[in-house]
């Protein structure tokens, strides 16, 4: 679970590029593009123009390079050339990426054109909770205060969070020790320590947190039909505090709050 400074540095490499993969997609206009569209514009980008493996390719049978969840789809929404994204649609874009043996790990929701206020506000939570959560990231801290901090925000803004799925440690392999939990007590959990490193990713929906599995064994989405949002970050423990791997430049205000 514990990087050497080596390994840390090559993993900030691998985050680095990952955030690139971002800041390429924010210029993009998503409305009118199929989702298999979009994953082949990402897996040229960091096959290509990143020199770079997409991780998420080819593990576990998957045959894509990133999930793509739209509106009441949770997670693991799976690329289609017949799946439009349109005008108002809310998409979470998860995405991971290899370089040098070490792996990053993120994801963002994307509003694309005109969307609703109550999605905005799903949108807006959903990114505060995963900061909130970020923010208890130290020595001496545990998974636990990472999952109370998430769900508090959820809960005290009327949403709820999903249980089914959760953060993981990071590193030569995509899903290590420990699980990071979006709920929990503070003070429980194991412990965190300087050199660890894994992933913050709340999903917050609007309605209940029961969420069920689709026929094609991959897409999930909420049990009431109602909207979800997810944000994702690879972070590692520092001496004194948190350092977010896959920070994107137009979050560093948010990093250093």
């Amino acid at each position: 679970m514990v990087k050497t400074p080596d390994e840390l540095a090559l993993m900030r490499a691998s985050g680095r590029l990952l955030a690139s993969v971002f800041e390429m997609l924010d210029e993009q206009d998503l409305a009118g593009m199929s989702t298999l569209a979009v994953n082949d514009m990402v897996d040229r980008f960091i096959t290509h123009d990143l020199a770079a493996r997409p991780a998420s390719k080819g593990q576990y049978g998957f045959a894509y390079v990133l999930n793509c969840s739209i509106n009441a789809v949770v997670c693991h929404g799976v690329p289609d050339a017949a799946t439009i994204i349109r005008d108002g649609d809310i998409i979470n874009l998860d995405i991971t990426l290899e370089k040098n043996g070490f792996i990053a790990d993120s994801s963002k929701t994307y509003m694309v054109g005109e969307v609703s206020p109550g999605a905005k506000r799903l949108v807006r939570v959903a990114q505060e909770a995963m900061w909130k959560g970020i923010a208890q990231v130290r020595p001496g801290a545990h998974v636990g205060d990472i999952g109370f901090a998430i769900e508090r925000h959820a809960k005290k803004n009327g949403y709820s969070v999903v249980r089914d799925f959760c953060g993981h440690g990071i590193g030569r392999e995509m899903h290590e020790a420990p699980d990071v939990l979006n709920f929990g007590r503070p003070g429980t959990g194991a412990p965190l320590r300087e050199g660890m490193t894994f992933t913050v990713e709340p999903m917050i929906n609007q309605g209940t947190r029961k969420v069920s599995t689709m026929d094609d064994g991959w897409t999930v989405v909420t049990g009431d039909g109602k909207l979800s949002a997810q944000f994702e970050h690879t972070v590692a423990v520092t001496k004194d505090g948190v350092e977010v791997l896959t920070l994107r430049r137009d979050e560093r205000p948010m990093a250093a709050r």
